[in-house]
């Protein structure tokens, strides 16, 4: 059963790969190792903000992606996808024994995931182009990272999270958040969206600017489903609210 894994691991490796043969590839060092990012190209403006792109426990393999960074790009904004999940992450969430057991990897991983987005968000910030702006787009797994580390951060200019929120049992203080987008399809059986509207309210009473955009008979997977109408609106609605807040 776990070669079958690995070898379903390695395919779908394999067939992200090809969906990225239009993506560029770099690598930023932090302090927990080198973190391979992919880009789309810069957009056609002098000033193009960082959006950092977390992916769910599968990775980037989903055609979406490419749609989602392309989108991204039309909009002014250069989309970046940040491979925190190694490769070995990966395999190792897809051959867990049980939902517990990718709970408890999941919590393990947690500090060393945040770390490196938190390593590569000041990295591309400081990058020219970007006009010192930086957003993050968390889907599912990705969501949990971003939640987590972007609390209290002033470096972190706009967060936009998808069917996902902070991990279970997080136990940090929590006093402030970015400008916060939450996306969350409203047959979502992961994460209910009873979920997304608690973070809702948390979010609020901290004083901080959210909004909860919900896509009638979403499933959890439903914003990287290729070519669909709710996908598409709301890739839109993602590309918008980054582009709000960080092209001011």
């Amino acid at each position: 059963m776990r070669l079958f894994s690995c070898i379903l691991v390695f395919l779908a490796f394999m067939f992200g790969n090809a969906h990225a043969a239009s993506r560029q590839q770099f690598t930023v060092s932090t302090p927990g190792g080198r973190i391979l990012i992919e880009s789309f190209g810069n957009c056609a403006k002098a000033t193009c903000p960082a959006v950092l792109i977390l992916s769910g426990s599968k990775g980037f393999g989903a055609t979406a992606y490419d749609e989602i960074g392309q989108a991204f790009r039309a909009a002014g904004l250069n989309a970046y996808l940040i491979h925190v999940l190694s490769a070995a992450d990966i395999d190792a969430i897809a051959t867990a024994s049980s939902a517990r057991a990718r709970i408890a990897f999941y919590a393990q991983r947690l500090p060393e995931w945040t770390s490196a987005l938190q390593g590569v968000a000041a990295y591309l910030e400081g990058q020219p182009l970007h006009g010192g702006k930086v957003g993050v787009l968390g889907i599912s797994l990705g969501a949990q990272i971003a939640s987590a580390a972007t609390v209290g951060r002033a470096d972190i200019d706009a967060v936009v999270l998808i069917d996902g929120g902070f991990p279970n049992a997080y136990s940090q203080p929590v006093r402030s958040l970015p400008p916060l987008l939450l996306i969350w399809g409203s047959a979502d059986r992961t994460f209910p969206l009873s979920i997304g509207r608690e973070l809702q309210r948390a979010a609020q009473r901290l004083g901080g600017s959210v909004a909860l955009d919900v896509y009638d008979g979403g499933a959890h997977d439903f914003f990287l489903k290729s070519a669909s109408p709710i996908a598409e609106a709301a890739h839109r609605n993602a590309a918008d609210f980054l582009a709000s807040h960080l092209l001011r």
